[in-house]
Order: C-alpha cells, then structure tokens, then sequence
C-alpha cells in the first residue's frame, strides 16, 4: 500500500479544501452577520493540516494501483467532511455538539439534506451559504467520482450500463485523460447551476436564496434556507423551476456530455434508462395527483398537482425539497414515495438510491426467470434496449442490491436499538442510504431529537450510500489489507 502517496493526495485535498471556508467568510463580511471568524479559523487549519501532511510526502509520486484508489475515494469523503464540520463546531450560532456537527457536514457534503438545525431561517447568512456550498461542492464530487473514477475501480453506476452515445466513458476507459472528463463535467455542472440560480431568481427568489437554491437543486441535496424549504416561496413557478431542474440533475451526467460534444439531443431518446427514468416519474405523479384529488385534500385540482408534482419528483430523485409535510398526506403515499427513493436517480447523476439502471435491469433478470419457467429449453438474454447484457453485469447488478439489503437491514436494526421506533428507524435508514433526507415519524422534520450513537450510525449510512456501497465495503475485507 503506497500509503505515503496517499497521504501527500489527502494533503492536497484538505490544502484545495480550505477555500471553501472563503466563501461564507465573505457572505459574512457582506450581511454583517458576525459569523465570520470560524470560517477564517477553519481556513487556516485546513491551510496547515494540509501542508503538513502533503509536504514530508511531497516527492512520493509512485502509481497507484485500485487498491489505493479504494482508500482514496473513501478517504476523500471522510477526511473532507471532518474538516468541513470545523465551522460547526466553531460557530457560537448555532451552537452544535461534535456530533451534531459531523452529521451535519457529512449530511452536507454528501448531498443527503438531513439535518439536525432547527431555526434554519435565523441562521447567519454565512452558516446558511455553507451548508449549501457543502451540498455543491459535494454533487460534483459525485460526478466525477460516478463518471470518472468508479468505472475504472470497477464498482461504478457507469461500470454497469454505458450510454450508447460518446461520452466520458467508453469501454470502462477515460477519453482521453480522466483530467480532461473532469473538466467537461464541472463546465456541465457549473452551467446547470448558474441556468438555475437565474431561473430561481426570475421566478422571484432573491439573488441569495437563488444561489443557495441553486446549489442543492442541481446537487440534488434538499438542504434549504428555511426551515419550510420550497414551501417558504408558495409559489407555482418556483416549483416548476425545482421540478425541471431536478429531473436534469437526475440524468446521467454521460449524456448531458454527449449532448454538449455533439450539439444534439438525439443521444437522450435513444437511452433505455432515460426512458424509464420519466415512466417512473410520470407514474408517480399521476398516482400522486389521482390520490390526492380523490381524497379532496387540496382545494382545487392545480394545487393537487402542484403539490403531488413537487413532492413525487424530489423525494423520488432523493432531493428532499418540500412544500408541505407529505407525511401527512393520506393514504400510502407517504411509504410509496419513501420506497420510490431507493429507485433514486440515473446512474452518473447527482442522486441518489439504487440507480434506475440497476433497478430496471433487476426488473428484466426477473422476468427472463418467470420466461424460464414457462419455457426451460428456451434461451433468453436480459436485454437493454437493443443490446444484450452480459452475465457479468447482471451478476454485478445482483451483488450489489444484495449488499445494499444487509447494509440497510444491520443499520436499521442498530438504529431499533438505539431507541427509535420501527417506523422512524425504518424511514431514517432509508433516507440516509438512499441520500434522500428527511423520513417518517420523528424525522419527519429535523434528526436533532435522535441519539449520538444514531447519529453516527446515519453518517455511516450516508457514507455507504454516497459510495455506491463496495467502495465502502471492501475496505472491511482482509484481503484488502494484504500487500
């Protein structure tokens, strides 16, 4: 293990990582809030931690093999969220325990919008652009972490299912330098998020509000500015801008590429997942809004569409917006939006979940097994779109739900453990693995009334979620530690 390598790239890391701690101390600086000197402590210890660690190691260039770029991934989320929860910690408002602090950074950093504030809209201006600066700079983390880094690990969403157009990745091989992808991907992402910080801003949010919105809109992260997120706005529009920009946001990154290189949205209708992608999404809805006219919970059928838009699309996509308390929303739809969460977003995306891809090639294993009993002596091949997929793949697919399931069972029985009832227990693990948010019963709202040692459970929930769970896993392998 090139562990000195290792050390010297974490160096820089945590060394890049302080200028984020700029930012806010200038939002401070502008509203007069008082809250900016964490922000400053917090740069120079990330300055100094940083240089201490890159320069002892600064000369340790060797390659590093996959075994060294597991730890590094993992180690990236780690090591950056444990510094980005420095200002929590710090800041005299809110005042936050280490543990509440952690959550919240991890909560932040890996776009999973649970947190433990309440009081959002009394916040410093300078704590309320961190938080959502956390969830950005988090969503393009996972971009190229998802596009540029798991395929050649071999454990990534892309590994699984390619876009038939050119793209980022081909053949599990960067093209042409995992840099240059990088590149493309943050252009993609930064244009997302300044076309929807406009659009925010057109549909009458302030410049602030429409940045910060902005922010965990295309990183499909769901924290607000207000402890009534969307809902804060009342307004149709701003919650049409939600919806468009989170079903972009869900796309797979892959074909957003291509369709920049080739000037054409061809590559779009073309993709299987992005096919299923909108069937989901549409049927939610539509069930959404049939339930909700039917039980006459809104006065008039546009507001039940409204509301059974906004709701269906960013619990589905793992965002976490809200604009009313759907929990209370009658019937099952409460359990079918939390269960639509482990569906999630594409693979390359900003979302969360299991990946729609993984989801709809887990639907056509199981029904080429009810073909195979109808007709033993037939061959039948799982197919996507018009290509035939590999055994490898669908094993691949197997594998990791079945990983994805011991995962959440041992988290939700510790959390049983802990003290919460089945409900919450159940909801909570969910939205933390799937990265949705907020869940059912008593973290309906905020997760401040659950224990520490629940906390640190959910921060390693929103860890195997956010790492596509083998990034995690294999870390707890013996065999991984043997040179």
């Amino acid at each position: 293990m090139q562990y000195r390598s290792i050390i010297r790239i974490l160096g820089l890391l945590v060394a890049l990582f302080s200028v984020t701690m700029i930012p806010p101390a200038l939002v401070s600086l502008i509203y007069q809030d008082g809250s900016g000197l964490p922000f400053i402590l917090a740069f120079f210890l990330c300055v100094i931690t940083g240089t201490a660690f890159w320069y002892p190691n600064r000369l340790h260039r060797s390659d590093l093999r996959a075994k060294e770029g597991f730890l590094i991934v993992v180690l990236f989320w780690t090591v950056l969220a444990s510094f980005g929860a420095l200002p929590f910690i710090l800041l005299e408002q809110p005042q936050m325990s280490i543990t509440d602090a952690f959550f919240e950074s991890f909560s932040g950093l890996t776009t999973t919008g649970a947190t433990v504030i309440e009081g959002i809209d009394y916040l410093p201006k300078a704590v309320q652009f961190y938080r959502q600066q956390l969830q950005w700079l988090g969503g393009m983390g996972i971009i190229v972490l998802a596009v540029a880094i798991l395929p050649i690990l071999g454990v990534g969403g892309m590994q699984l299912y390619r876009a038939e157009t050119p793209g980022p990745v081909k053949d599990s091989k960067m093209t042409p330098r995992i840099a240059d992808t990088a590149k493309q991907l943050w252009y993609i992402y930064l244009s997302l998020t300044t076309a929807c910080t406009i659009a925010y801003y057109f549909a009458g949010m302030g410049w602030f509000d429409a940045i910060c919105h902005a922010f965990s809109t295309i990183a499909i992260g769901g924290f607000s500015t207000y402890d009534a997120s969307l809902g804060h706005f009342d307004s149709p529009v701003v919650n049409i801008v939600c919806v468009v920009f989170l079903w972009i946001a869900a796309l797979n990154f892959s074909l957003h590429f291509a369709a920049a290189t080739s000037r054409s949205l061809r590559g779009y209708w073309r993709d299987p997942e992005f096919k299923a992608f909108f069937a989901i999404q549409f049927t939610l809805i539509t069930v959404c809004f049939l339930v909700l006219v039917g039980a006459n919970y809104y006065d008039t059928a546009e507001a039940a569409l409204d509301q059974a838009m906004v709701q269906a699309v960013s619990i589905s996509t793992t965002a976490g917006f809200a604009t009313t308390n759907f929990s209370e929303w009658p019937a099952y739809l409460p359990i079918m939006l939390i269960f639509a969460s482990f569906i999630g977003g594409c693979a390359g995306s900003t979302g969360g979940g299991l990946k729609v891809i993984r989801v709809f090639l887990l639907f056509l294993q199981g029904k080429r097994e009810v073909d195979r009993l109808i007709h033993p002596r037939a061959v039948y091949a799982v197919k996507l779109g018009d290509r035939s997929m590999p055994e490898r793949v669908v094993e691949a697919v197997w594998g990791f739900f079945s990983a994805y399931a011991i995962v959440f069972v041992v988290i939700m029985i510790g959390l049983i453990a802990t003290g919460l009832d089945d409900i919450t227990a159940f909801t909570a693990t969910a939205a933390t693995l799937n990265n949705l948010g907020p869940g059912l019963g008593s973290v309906a709202g905020t997760y401040a009334d659950v224990s520490d040692s629940g906390k640190w459970l959910l921060v390693l929930a929103m860890l195997f979620g956010r790492l596509e769970i083998f990034s995690l896993l294999v870390l707890f392998s013996p065999t991984f530690w043997r040179s």
